[in-house]
């Protein structure tokens, strides 16, 4: 199977890219929204790539590429009543919530912001710049990834 592509949000106070360059590997746990959990337990495999996208900043944009290196597995914060977003209802038995692992790849000299990547013809398409949209995970096309990809490097 081809590899896919994704776009990964994340709060640079909560999970920057660079705690990724630090941590090495991260398990991308937490996710509480079903349609997501979906595409973690069922469309994301090890070896997609994913533009790595800070949230809730000034300016908002992606700021470089990681790689999944483990495909859909229960998130096991959902049964830890210490984590940071517990959920009862998923157990060990029957788990509710999916996580993936991945690795950081290439950290951008400067964010893509969105503001730029909106000047972009190639990148209008994109979900996570239409409007309303507000998952934490979205597909890329491959052309859009190449796209980010270059903005990001040049």
């Amino acid at each position: 199977m081809a590899e896919r592509y994704w776009l990964f949000k994340s709060e640079p106070t909560t999970y920057s890219y660079d705690d990724l360059v630090a941590d090495d590997v991260a398990e991308w746990d937490g996710v509480r929204n079903f349609q997501v959990r979906n595409w973690l337990k069922n469309d994301i495999k090890a070896g997609d790539k994913l533009l790595f996208w800070h949230s809730s900043t000034k300016p908002i944009g992606v700021v470089g590429t990681a790689t999944v290196l483990r495909e859909g597995y229960p998130d096991h914060t959902a049964w830890d009543p210490g984590s940071d977003h517990p959920d009862p209802k998923s157990t060990p038995q029957n788990p509710i919530w999916y996580m993936v692992d991945i690795k950081a790849e290439l950290k951008f000299p400067e964010m893509v912001t969105v503001d730029r990547m909106r000047t972009v013809p190639e990148l209008a398409g994109m979900v996570v710049l239409k409007r309303g949209n507000r998952f934490s995970i979205t597909p890329v096309t491959q052309d859009e990834y190449a796209m980010v990809v270059q903005l990001g490097s040049a």
